[in-house]
Formats: structure tokens, sequence, C-alpha cells
């Protein structure tokens, strides 16, 4: 027999009544990916929406930590 470990506690008499109301055996709906019914409101790559972040934040940081390095190096006469 497979290794499924089904989800449903601990089966007591009957394991194949147990195991149809396992998840595994859930009822699922296809979902068109072309054709009549296959219009996603959310996009399939959402999560990569703002990839192409400026950095202006860390640059300006970055530009204040070197300055203030900079100025301690080379005390203004």
């Amino acid at each position: 027999m497979s290794g499924y470990q089904h989800k449903k506690g601990k089966i007591k008499d009957n394991a194949v009544e147990a195991l149809l109301h396992d998840p595994l055996f859930k009822m699922r709906v296809e979902v068109n990916v072309k054709g009549k019914g296959s219009y996603r409101r959310k996009d399939k790559h959402n999560k990569k929406a703002g990839w192409e972040a400026s950095g202006k934040a860390d640059f300006t940081t970055g530009l204040l930590l070197n300055g203030a390095m900079f100025a301690a190096a080379f005390p203004a006469a």
C-alpha cells in the first residue's frame, strides 16, 4: 500500500470510509485555462508586481553614512 498519511484522525473500523472522508478525495473544481470561465481577477504573477524598486532610501542613507565617515576622517581646518 502507498505511504499516504491521512488527515482525519484515527481509523477505527472502516479504513475505506475513513479515506473517502479525507481531503485526498474531496471535490475539486476544474478551472479553465482558456475559453469560457477562464478570466482571472487576480494576476498570475501578482507577487512580482513591485520588483523594480528605486532603492532611493538605501542610496541616500549610504551617502549620509559615507559623508559622516568622510567628515570624521578629514576634519575641516
